[in-house]
């Protein structure tokens, strides 16, 4: 029998223990011979992330036990940290660990299985990190990414792509490092070598851009000793983004670049023109945040797997022939950027609104897609899950306003029918990423209580195009505040949700939306903030890594010539316009947005006669976003208490979180 109980107080049975078990998703995708192998996480051992092997027969094997991590923290946001092969004894696989960034060398099938370090330690600054493998077996090394610290400073940095002896002798010694390219641009990513051995490509680019700004695609030529020569720059600029290179069988360049506004995919000739293989007004790549990240995939019969949709993404194969792409059937609405191939065998990772994130195999001969790992399995009667819905607002000057909308959903109660449920308006990170529609157990925690969730692609979100992507350029804290602001209020205007009872969360980018809407509107009367950016002109002068260090340049504008624009948006600079009370949770190990961003806020809030309801949770071992379960426990509660607190609600089993005042 259906009860009636007020929104807040519906009991759950999903708690924040269960959400947080459920955090992450696998990871990194590849095959080594005929076998499928990912990473995924492990939220109750501090958040590491394991490989996972599946065998030929369907056997499936968690290896590196705890406390390997296996992370790389190369850009920060680090990329693909493992690559393999089969050899006749079994699997040489190398892999970065979190630890301490070194590459190491594992073969699970050996007699001694313990990985084996490849490459030294650095005691200058952030040391050396590695990513991106790709094995090069026939010359006995392995190519990445290295990001080499020079000095102390977050930005004493230089990015070059290296070769990696595999039989151990650089573990001690830096010199036996091959490097392949100079200090020619700031970044460098997706090294790949043509099927013959004969050419190399990577992407490239310089600050002040970032990647989805622009980026260089570098062809040379590979000599018979290895080195590289000849480097010319073939495709991309300052004005077009190229997401990913790679080589077809046949040995052909292909690569994702925006030019049309959109990342379609192309064919680069010998001569530099190029042939649109896929012209659509849709993405087949995205924002570059992680090295190695892969949009589409090659098959050895001129076919490509690729990742591609409008505001969300599928799985399908392309004939680059006839531009014809078939997509894979299945429940699966949204496929994260990581592919493999083999034969005719596709690995991508997909999840659905009814679904998290499971490891999924498609056969390109058949068309059929299967789960091979990770698989969804309920840990509650799927009636508690949200029922999401697909909108559309306008907003200022009559933009369009992409959202998901997750009104409170229980099988077994429903609010009075005089009262308007409470909405929390989730702003995403980035910002320029955006919010997938995708099963999120942190959402049906509040929903399934009778809290409704909106999450908003708000202008400079990805996947609906470069000219919505622009919209944030030098109008961060802007259009974002006023984006979410738009959704939240039409919600109200509508008759969705209460006009009293908005809130607002976000973290990262999130948290500064979160915090400059608190501090420049009227509209929420309560707002959570995680590990945010909140001081403009110190995250801009050096207080954050270096891969954003210039990115505040697009968003807000150049800081040598609108430093009063710094000052006037920053949230840490207007604590004292904020009334509302908020959240503050923040890791102790973040090194992109630091825990001096936060403390300096909280400094501002101080004033004669002033009381703004407040609480502020550090955390130690938790860097930018969180990964341990026991944090994430603690974090879900405190914000639940909060909307309690602030609406006026009963949900019952919550500590209550303590609010200074």
């Amino acid at each position: 029998m259906v009860q009636t109980l007020a929104y807040g107080a519906w009991p759950s049975p999903i708690d924040a223990a269960l959400a947080a078990a459920h955090d992450g998703r696998p990871e990194f995708v590849g095959f080594v011979g005929e076998e499928a192998w990912w990473t995924e996480p492990r939220p109750t051992e501090s958040g590491r992330r394991t490989l996972v092997r599946r065998r030929a027969d369907g056997a499936e094997e968690s290896l590196l036990p705890a406390p390997w991590n296996v992370r790389s923290r190369v850009i920060e946001y680090g990329g693909q940290p493992w690559a393999g092969i089969m050899r006749p004894a079994g699997p040489l696989v190398v892999f970065v660990d979190f630890a301490d960034q070194r590459l190491y060398g594992y073969e699970p099938d050996a007699a001694d299985a313990r990985p084996r370090p490849l490459t030294p330690v650095s005691s200058v600054g952030g040391g050396l990190r590695w990513v991106d493998p790709q094995l090069r077996p026939e010359r006995g090394e392995v190519w990445c990414v290295l990001e080499e610290f020079t000095g102390e400073g977050s930005t004493d940095v230089r990015r070059v792509v290296a070769a990696v002896p595999l039989d151990g002798s650089a573990a001690e010694d830096r010199d036996a490092v091959r490097e392949l390219t100079g200090d020619e641009h700031r970044f460098v990513t997706c090294p790949r070598l043509s099927p013959d051995g004969r050419r190399a490509a990577w992407l490239a680019w310089d600050h002040p851009r970032m990647p989805w700004d622009g980026t260089e695609l570098v062809v040379a030529e590979v000599a018979e000793d290895g080195t590289l020569h000849e480097a010319r720059t073939v495709a991309g600029g300052p004005e077009e983004s190229i997401a990913q290179v790679d080589w077809a069988a046949d040995g052909s360049l292909l690569c994702a670049g925006d030019r049309t506004g959109w990342w379609n995919l192309y064919r680069i000739g010998d001569d530099g023109r190029r042939t649109a293989l896929c012209s659509r007004a849709e993405e087949f790549g995205g924002p570059l945040w992680r090295i190695g990240q892969r949009w589409f995939a090659p098959l050895d019969g001129g076919l490509i797997a690729v990742v591609h949709g409008r505001g969300a993404t599928t799985l399908g194969i392309l004939d680059p022939e006839t531009g014809e792409v078939v997509d894979a059937a299945g429940p699966w609405t949204e496929f994260t950027p990581t592919l493999a191939t083999h034969g005719t065998r596709v690995l991508g990772i997909g999840a659905s609104p009814r679904s998290a994130y499971e490891v999924v195999e498609l056969d390109a001969r058949t068309g059929r897609a299967r789960v091979i790992g990770a698989g969804h399995d309920d840990p509650v009667d799927p009636a508690y899950y949200p029922e999401p819905q697909i909108r559309t607002f306008t907003g200022p000057a009559g933009r369009d306003i992409h959202a998901h909308i997750y009104p409170p959903h229980h099988p077994d109660h429903v609010a009075p029918g005089d009262e308007l449920p409470p909405y929390v308006v989730w702003a995403h990170g980035g910002p320029t990423s955006r919010a997938p529609l995708v099963l999120d157990l942190e959402i049906a925690y509040f929903t399934s209580r009778g809290i409704g969730v909106a999450e908003v692609n708000y202008g400079g979100s990805t996947g609906h195009g470069r000219e919505y992507r622009n919209r944030l350029r030098e109008q961060w804290g802007v259009v974002d505040v006023e984006d979410c602001a738009a959704v939240a209020l039409a919600l109200a205007e509508e008759g969705t949700a209460d006009r009293a009872r908005l809130a607002i969360r976000g973290g990262s980018a999130g948290g500064w939306t979160t915090a400059a809407s608190l501090a420049a509107t009227d509209v929420y009367a309560c707002g959570t903030i995680l590990y945010p950016i909140l001081d403009l002109r110190a995250w801009g002068s050096g207080e954050t890594h270096d891969f954003e260090s210039q990115y505040l340049e697009t968003l807000v504008g150049p800081l040598a010539e609108v430093p009063g624009r710094y000052a006037e948006r920053s949230p840490a600079a207007h604590a004292d316009r904020i009334t509302a009370p908020f959240l503050l949770l923040q890791g102790l190990d973040d090194v992109i947005c630091p825990p001096a961003q936060c403390e300096r806020f909280l400094a501002g809030l101080e004033g004669e006669g002033r009381r703004v309801a407040h609480a502020y949770i550090a955390f130690e071992g938790e860097g930018h976003g969180f990964r341990r379960a026991d944090t994430m426990v603690r974090v879900l509660e405190s914000e639940l208490s909060l909307y309690a607190q602030v609406f006026g609600l009963n949900p019952p089993g919550i500590p209550t979180l303590e609010l200074l005042k």
